[in-house]
């Protein structure tokens, strides 16, 4: 390792404690070659919490996972850093920040899925035609993974799988929610609602899946954004007073989510709903074939506040002709009002509430999976009873 300046050796724990973890991510990982005390206060999972209450803005993008000689590549996890100023904001991807999970013997012949982040941990659903199904979690910063033990079945029929993963306000647990959607050997097109309606969860340390038995909402099998110790879906039963369902991880109980005011336009011949997370604040999309509405929910759990925060007609852009048609996706939102969205779950937009236009922002061809994403350093051998593997 190389020599350390003197003056800053010199300096107390807590100082440089705060001085590392105000540095961007790919220098704190470049200090931890300096010398064995910097190694030691990054590795330090007080280190790890200074650093998450201050981590950057970021999206986590799956690249390229496509169909190859019969086969399938998992693809790769590309970190992309938001430089989110009052003034400006600019999209930056390090090559070096990039995690090629095409090279994992474990990975091989499989399609990956992102299916949730928190605290910078990502859950990974690995599916494919050989039977694969398993659950991973990864932290792409510290290259660390775990793999979940194999997955209670639902016994026989079809099922759509929908993921959640969070951690507990109370309890700081971090869990895995998955369930199973399906009607017992149905066609599987049905649109009626389904018969098996089952979870499990996973909490990480335990080393096992539990059953938590039935579920009583119906969700639209979406990515679920984590808020308030809460994953949220859209409620698909036409009947239920609200709109969203929501899954407690520290109660690990499903409960109806106040929604914002139901939106229709009688001319419309779509309506969308998708839900995200906007500096912080739970919010809903609607999408028609003539707008697209923005609600963020100013007081979590609080129905009266939710608030209509974007309305952004078609008619502002003529490139919003084939947007419209498709659901859109809230990503993250900047400090200059600026709104990113996915279109089409491969198509990165950004709208701007000042000059009132949409603007396409992708910066990789072709894209599978996006999400919100905020880097850190918690580190996987924490949870005691895993077994942590490294890329």
């Amino acid at each position: 390792m190389s020599p350390v300046n003197p003056s800053m050796d010199n300096l107390p724990s807590n100082v440089m404690f705060d001085i590392l973890s105000r540095v961007p991510v790919k220098t704190i990982i470049h200090c931890k070659c300096v010398c064995k005390r910097w190694q030691n206060i990054i590795l330090d999972s007080y280190f790890a919490d200074i650093h998450l209450s201050r981590s950057p803005a970021g999206l986590m993008i799956h690249h390229n996972p496509e169909k190859v000689r019969g086969g399938y590549e998992p693809g790769i996890l590309k970190w992309v850093e938001i430089e989110d100023e009052s003034d400006y904001h600019y999209l930056h991807h390090d090559l070096f920040m990039s995690l090629n999970l095409n090279l994992a013997t474990i990975f091989q012949d499989s399609q990956i899925l992102i299916v949730g982040s928190v605290n910078g941990l990502i859950c990974l659903w690995q599916f494919g035609p050989r039977g694969h199904d398993n659950t991973y979690i990864c932290n792409p910063i510290t290259r660390e993974y775990m793999i979940l033990p194999r997955q209670q079945y639902y016994r026989e029929g079809y099922a759509i799988i929908v993921y959640g993963f969070g951690v507990g306000l109370k309890t700081n647990e971090y869990k895995v929610i998955r369930t199973f959607q399906g009607n017992i050997l149905p066609d599987p097109t049905s649109v009626s609602r389904p018969r098996l309606l089952e979870a499990e969860v996973y909490t990480l340390g335990t080393g096992q899946w539990r059953s938590l038995g039935h579920v009583p909402y119906w969700n639209d099998g979406f990515l679920g954004p984590f808020s308030n110790g809460h994953t949220h879906w859209c409620v698909l039963d036409p009947d239920s007073p609200e709109k969203i369902c929501a899954f407690d991880f520290d109660n690990e109980t499903f409960k109806l989510f106040p929604s914002p005011p139901v939106e229709t336009i009688a001319e419309s011949q779509i309506h969308f709903r998708s839900l995200g997370v906007l500096k912080g604040c739970l919010s809903q999309s609607d999408t028609f074939d003539s707008q697209f509405t923005i609600w963020v929910m100013k007081e979590y759990g609080i129905k009266s506040s939710w608030h209509r925060e974007v309305v952004i007609k078609q008619s502002i852009s003529p490139e919003l002709d084939w947007v419209m048609w498709e659901p859109m996706y809230l990503l993250e939102g900047l400090k200059d009002g600026t709104i990113l969205m996915i279109y089409k779950e491969n198509t990165l937009l950004s709208y701007c509430n000042c000059s009132k236009t949409v603007e396409d922002r992708s910066i990789f061809e072709p894209q599978f999976t996006r999400l919100a994403y905020h880097p850190s350093f918690l580190k996987l051998l924490d949870f005691k009873s895993e077994k942590v593997h490294v890329f």
